[in-house]
């Protein structure tokens, strides 16, 4: 009996699924679809194992003795991934995996090539192929042949109860997970840190589409060192690039001393503004964090309006709703309300995404709820970028009853997202005339945000400039709306 299961444990379901562990990780390496070859690869491992497992060994005669080596292996794998999921609470970035690695052992190239690519399920779909596969096979090809032996119903529906009862209890705690973690939407752009493409928007590219000055500038800096290093949030790199490109000489933007137009987003590049490491930063109004930050380290900020923007919610197309009240908007997003009919929808659950803190978007949101508190943000889990897995504010995405906010240009020029429309606030809908005006309710300004103590001598010049006809125009020309003359 030792024997049997020592064989059955030590050969077919270890050294067996780490041998081929080792080919889906060759496999793995060179595809984009991780999981499926993955999958597949132990998938058929553990079917040839079980199939040679039935066929060659000496089997016991009762069924309880000749299943259980077989059933050990899959009971084990859902067990272990029901205890860290609840220890966990279903956070595969834990590292409380890696303990699950090394009692998974077998699998332990698995485990690895789980936490480097950041696709946590791994972790569960490697073993439970394999011990799946393996337990199906065996138990179709030891019915299939003489001596099989005799089914008994309670053990076998006690097994069977067993490993559902597991399992459930583990894909309970993802199913709660699931309603306030989504899969992952990593950035693909600027290395993870932009979610749209800013390539067309570059100097560097041949083909960009930035806009250009019908006449020369009456703005230029030719001196490379007296030219201001500029970064900014997302939806304000069109506008500075575009300055860059119409102020700098060729001879400065060539220069491989600094990246003149650079891109670090709102959160990374304001405090690069802080640090000066950066001369003008572009963006909405800094949050109250980014605020007390500039103060522990004693810096005075300067904001310099440059242009009108409003800040936006939107809908996927299909949902019937066009409008909605400041309060409606306070409501959901508190958590007040939570379902689309509440507020003359379809019957349908609220999924309002918002955005990481301290983003100038996320930002207006808090200045909109004021002193109410906002609802814990929709999170996803995605790979860090050396490996393992984090967890971050998920990105919008469009389902029909889904609910965004961001600001104009970028959700309709820059992002663009097919089937989205944009809600009127109050029944006012965000038109450039009524935010120039004023009239809509979450008008902003987009701001050219600087140090008062900065020495470069061409700065204040350029925010006056960029107030001015030529760097309005460009605003205009952008998508922004100018500011008042």
């Amino acid at each position: 009996m030792g024997k049997y299961w020592t064989k059955i444990l030590l050969l077919y379901c270890g050294v067996v699924p780490f041998s081929f562990s080792i080919i889906a990780l060759f496999l793995t390496i060179s595809s984009m679809n991780t999981v499926l070859f993955t999958v597949i690869v132990m998938v058929i491992s553990g079917l040839g194992a079980g199939l040679l497992a039935a066929k060659r060994e000496k089997l016991p005669d009762q069924f309880g003795k000749r299943y259980a080596p077989i059933i050990f292996p899959l009971t084990l794998t859902l067990f272990l991934w029901t205890i860290f999921t609840l220890i966990s609470s279903g956070f595969y970035g834990s590292a409380v995996w890696g303990i699950y690695g090394i009692l998974q052992l077998p699998f332990g190239l698995l485990s690895i090539l789980a936490s480097f690519s950041g696709i946590g399920n791994i972790f569960f779909l490697g073993p439970l192929s394999f011990n799946g596969a393996f337990l199906i096979a065996f138990f179709i090809t030891e019915r299939s042949q003489d001596g099989r032996s005799i089914i008994h119903k309670p053990q076998l529906i006690s097994s069977i109860t067993l490993l559902l009862f597991i399992f459930g209890v583990g894909q309970t705690v993802h199913s709660i997970r699931s309603q306030t973690v989504l899969p992952s939407h990593d950035f693909d752009y600027e290395g993870g840190y932009s979610s749209t493409d800013l390539w067309p928007y570059n100097i560097d590219n041949s083909d960009h589409i930035l806009p250009q000055l019908s006449e020369e500038s009456t703005f230029m800096i030719s001196d490379h060192d007296e030219a201001p290093i500029l970064d900014g949030a997302e939806a304000a790199f069109p506008v500075y690039s575009a300055f860059a490109l119409a102020t700098y000489d060729e001879n400065t933007l060539k220069n491989q001393e600094y990246e003149y137009v650079s891109f670090t987003n709102t959160i990374y590049g304001f405090e690069r503004l802080l640090d000066r490491e950066v001369d003008i930063f572009f963006g909405a109004e800094p949050s109250n964090d980014q605020q007390q930050l500039a103060k522990e380290k004693d810096r005075e900020i300067l904001l310099t309006p440059i242009g009108k923007e409003a800040f936006v919610f939107f809908v996927n197309q299909n949902n019937p709703i066009d409008s909605l009240d400041v309060s409606e908007i306070k409501d959901i997003y508190s958590g007040e309300i939570t379902n689309w009919q509440d507020v003359g929808g379809n019957n349908e659950k609220i999924i309002a995404f918002q955005r990481p803190k301290n983003s100038g978007s996320q930002t207006l949101l808090e200045k909109v709820m004021g002193d109410t508190p906002l609802i814990t943000p929709l999170k996803e889990e995605v790979p860090a970028g050396m490996g393992g897995i984090l967890e971050q504010v998920a990105d919008y995405r469009n389902y029909e009853n889904s609910l965004g906010f961001s600001f104009r240009f970028f959700a309709t020029g820059m992002h663009n997202i097919k089937d989205m429309k944009l809600l009127a606030i109050d029944g006012i809908e965000p038109s450039p005339e009524y935010i120039s005006k004023g009239i809509y309710p979450f008008s902003a300004e987009l701001y050219a945000i600087t140090l008062q103590d900065n020495p470069k001598t061409t700065i204040q010049s350029f925010l006056e400039w960029m107030q001015g006809p030529q760097g309005q125009e460009i605003i205009e020309d952008v998508g922004y709306i100018k500011l008042e003359e």
